[in-house]
């Protein structure tokens, strides 16, 4: 049933109430989305469903509120199931959950995913959980261990369908489809239905209602929305960069959680930027403070969260910056409307990790618009604006002739006892002012910049590249060893799923992989020489295309010959998946600005 038509009812119309109706008022919903609108009714009424949707239409409260709106929080083992590809898209839609059940009492949501300690989960899990939020990959391992109990579950949502196929999910999906009980709900969300969607729908759905939707979101031209690929580890430096020579007026970043909208501000208040946190655990007082504070200059930056920016309308807004970039298109939307207000023109920059390139395809559907890709300012950038805004600090000083004439006669003292030329004594008052920190970066050692071009590069231009470089260079760090994994060819495994989830268990990025020779019964991955133990261990219970993959470092002969032919040689090129998105922040920084002088009008 094709919906193209705005959705008209309301959530009471749609059934939702109580609890969950006060959650979603409280967030500022206030009109169902189309997918919302013609999925709810279908799901309260208990039909499976499976719903055609790009990413970004608003499909998580589609699922997320029919699930709360029928639990039992009496019982505690679960019994909601949904899976998704990433752990990005895990936790976001954990989080959504928690928001949507903010007005219920005792409801306990876990997100389960890999590079996450077991510990953490396996705690919850004993202590009782109504809705899990999970990637197969960890799920399987739950169940193969005998931790997860789903012999209770109700209702089973499979998110983004198409990408998990894509990522080599498929045996492990249809695996945990064969340990849920027959008689439950099945929700099934993918953008596109290629055959294997479909016969999975075909097997494991009963009866279900087919809802299409498509968007109609687009945004004004006058925002210019640009990206820019960096790993995790290294956003806040890139932001810096950023925030030093873009000309901005007010910002908003926006970040994924409440715990980040915290820590992201106080980075960026210790770089000497005015940032304040709003999210939705900040009191409604304290958060029209920092709002208020925007509107009038006396605060440049607001750290927030998609449910603390709903209808923030601030004309000083000039930049959006996506420091996390959301899954759910309508949130992309959203929040880059919130600079170029009132006719005028605003940027929007999104930070996209190597592993969240699919999402590109999505904003530019969304929005009827092509990002830009964008450079990291260089350190020569950098420097330009510094000189600029340091020449600003002079020339400001110069005008208060007061206070000039007052150091003109210290200076004069100065050089007439110590014999010192008046330059040489002006360029010893502008180090005292800049304090440690030297004023100008070193161009030649910019590992920042050499790190981001690397992850900007297209993924197949970076595979090639990285073939023909000496792997001392590409890994820049110690060597390689090569460790034996018990998938092969037979098991019809590629070096995206083998990269996929190492990275996604192990925490491992891009330049941690080696050579990955696929053989007919195991495959030979080559992992950093140092890899600790905490890794290997993380990576022994890891699951590729549903087997154990029992890593064990290499004692053969199959890890130094060469491909026979027939075999894949291109399969011995060092792929470019993964990234260090589970990495760390760094909190520190040794390029902090010369601070520009706070103007007040």
């Amino acid at each position: 049933m094709p919906t193209d038509a705005p959705a008209t009812p309301g959530f009471e119309e749609l059934g939702i109430t109580g609890p969950v109706l006060k959650a979603i008022k409280d967030l500022g919903y206030e009109t169902p989305s189309p997918i919302q609108a013609a999925t709810i009714p279908t799901l309260l009424a208990g039909r499976d469903v499976v719903g055609m949707a790009q990413t970004g239409t608003g499909k998580t409260a589609a699922f997320a509120l029919p699930v709360l709106e029928r639990l039992d929080v009496s019982q505690k083992t679960p019994q909601a199931l949904v899976l998704a590809p990433t752990r990005e898209l895990a936790l976001q839609v954990c989080e959504a959950f928690e928001s949507y059940a903010s007005k219920m009492k005792g409801v306990h949501v876990l997100p389960v995913y890999g590079g996450q300690g077991y510990g953490v989960q396996l705690s919850a899990l004993r202590r009782g959980v109504h809705v899990i939020v999970g990637t197969p990959g960890r799920i399987m391992d739950h169940l193969a261990k005998g931790t997860l109990d789903l012999s209770e579950l109700q209702y089973l949502v499979l998110d983004e369908a198409d990408e998990m196929l894509k990522m080599g999910f498929a045996e492990d999906v249809e695996q945990i489809l064969a340990q849920t009980p027959e008689e439950k709900q099945v929700a099934l969300f993918s953008a596109t239905m290629p055959p294997q969607i479909r016969r999975l729908a075909q097997q494991y759905l009963r009866d279900p209602e087919e809802i299409s939707i498509k968007s109609k979101t687009a945004t004004g031209t006058n925002i210019t929305q640009r990206y820019l690929v960096v790993s995790y580890a290294q956003k806040v430096d890139a932001l810096t960069r950023i925030l030093e020579v873009e000309n901005f007026d007010g910002m908003i970043v926006f970040v994924r959680t409440k715990n980040e909208t915290e820590t992201l501000a106080e980075k960026l208040r210790a770089r000497g930027y005015s940032a304040a946190a709003i999210n939705g655990d900040v009191p409604q007082v304290q958060r029209e403070r920092s709002v208020n504070q925007l509107k009038d200059g006396k605060l440049d930056i607001l750290v927030a969260t998609d449910v603390a920016a709903r209808g923030l309308d601030v004309e000083r807004i000039s930049h959006v910056i996506n420091f996390d970039i959301p899954t759910d298109t309508e949130s992309y939307v959203h929040r880059i409307g919130r600079t170029g207000r009132a006719g005028r023109t605003g940027d929007a920059i999104s930070f996209i990790t190597p592993r969240e390139r699919y999402l590109l395809k999505s904003i530019e559907k969304a929005t009827r618009q092509q990002p830009a890709q964008m450079q990291l300012p260089s350190t020569e950038d950098v420097n330009t604006t510094r000189l600029a805004r340091f020449d600003d600090a002079i020339t400001t000083a110069l005008s208060e002739t007061g206070r000039i004439e007052a150091f003109r006669d210290i200076v004069a003292h100065y050089v007439r006892h110590h014999d010192v030329p008046e330059g040489d004594v002006a360029a010893a008052l502008a180090v005292v002012a800049q304090g440690d920190t030297p004023l100008l970066l070193d161009p030649s050692n910019d590992a920042l910049s050499k790190s981001v071009e690397a992850d900007n590069r297209p993924p197949r231009e970076r595979s090639t590249r990285d073939a023909r470089e000496p792997r001392t260079e590409r890994r820049g760090r110690g060597d390689y060893s090569a460790y034996r994994i018990e998938v092969g060819r037979r098991h019809r495994v590629e070096p995206r799923q083998i990269v996929g989830a190492l990275a996604n268990e192990g925490g491992l990025g891009r330049d941690d992989f080696g050579a990955i020779n696929i053989r007919p019964d195991f495959s030979i991955v080559e992992l950093p020489a140092n890899l600790d133990a905490s890794v290997l261990e993380k990576l022994r219970d890891t699951r590729i295309s549903g087997r154990l993959i029992e890593i064990k470092p290499d004692r053969g002969p199959g890890a130094r010959r060469a491909p026979r032919d027939g075999e894949h040689g291109d399969r011995r090129e060092r792929p470019s998946y993964g990234s260090r998105d589970d990495r760390p922040a760094r909190s520190d920084r040794d390029d902090k600005p010369f601070r520009k002088p706070r103007h007040k009008g």
